[in-house]
């Protein structure tokens, strides 16, 4: 028999991206960090900001919990700082929502940048005058419940994307995109190459020279058709 669950499981200590690197990568867009990481680590298209003009960059706590159990997204308020975000699983539950305008509003008391979840929240309008900047799969008006069982700071999966705790992650109208602690300096350096880039192709844009979007010799051996 497997007997009670544990209500809450929290790890501790965690390792974390530094402030250089996140400082490093936080005024990227995500399409630059998608581009820097060859298309990974970009969550959903479902998981949408309460505002278009919304965007974060910081430091992930993650928390996990059943269908409508919020247990541990409150609990993860003791342990957040300045600068973190927070990154909710939910297992894409719908069956309420796992944060309200309170919760958001003590989350950006303690410093949170920014809340993800794979889940749905409530009181839209308060998270949006009170809280962080939050992206969600939707909303629905009813809460949850503080039963467990939870874990904070472990693995988790949110919006196809696997987060662990202290990765960075990056979020604007595009949507969302993490960046791993342990990968970090890989992507810093690619990103700069991936804005060198952008900044050359734009100059040549801006002067008339570019006049086409792809290369048709490239394409003529397995057959360019005009009919």
């Amino acid at each position: 028999m497997i007997g009670d669950p544990l209500a809450l499981r929290i790890h501790t200590p965690v390792g974390r991206a530094t402030p250089e690197q996140l400082a490093a990568v936080a005024g990227a867009s995500t399409s630059f960090l998608a581009d820097a990481q060859q298309g990974w680590n970009c969550m959903d298209v479902g998981i949408r900001p309460l505002d278009p003009d919304m965007r974060f960059a910081g430091i992930a706590v993650t928390v996990s919990g059943g269908p409508r159990d919020i247990l541990a997204a409150v609990a993860a308020l003791d342990v957040v700082a300045p600068g973190d975000v927070l990154v909710l699983a939910t297992g894409r539950d719908e069956s309420g929502a796992v944060i309200g305008d309170h919760y958001a509003a003590v989350a950006k008391q303690k410093g949170v940048v920014g809340i993800v979840t794979d889940g749905l929240v409530r009181d839209a309008a308060g998270i949006r005058a009170k809280g962080p900047p939050t992206f969600s799969r939707g909303f629905r008006p009813n809460g949850g419940y503080r039963n467990g069982p939870g874990e904070l700071n472990g693995p988790v999966s949110v919006g196809d994307v696997v987060v662990q705790p202290g990765d960075i992650v990056v979020a604007d109208e595009d949507g969302v995109v993490v960046v791993p602690r342990v990968q970090a300096e890989r992507v810093i350096s690619a990103l700069a190459d991936v804005q060198a880039k952008e900044d050359a192709l734009e100059e040549r844009i801006a002067r008339g020279e570019v006049t086409t979007m792809w290369d048709r010799a490239r394409y003529v051996e397995r057959g360019v058709e005009e009919i």
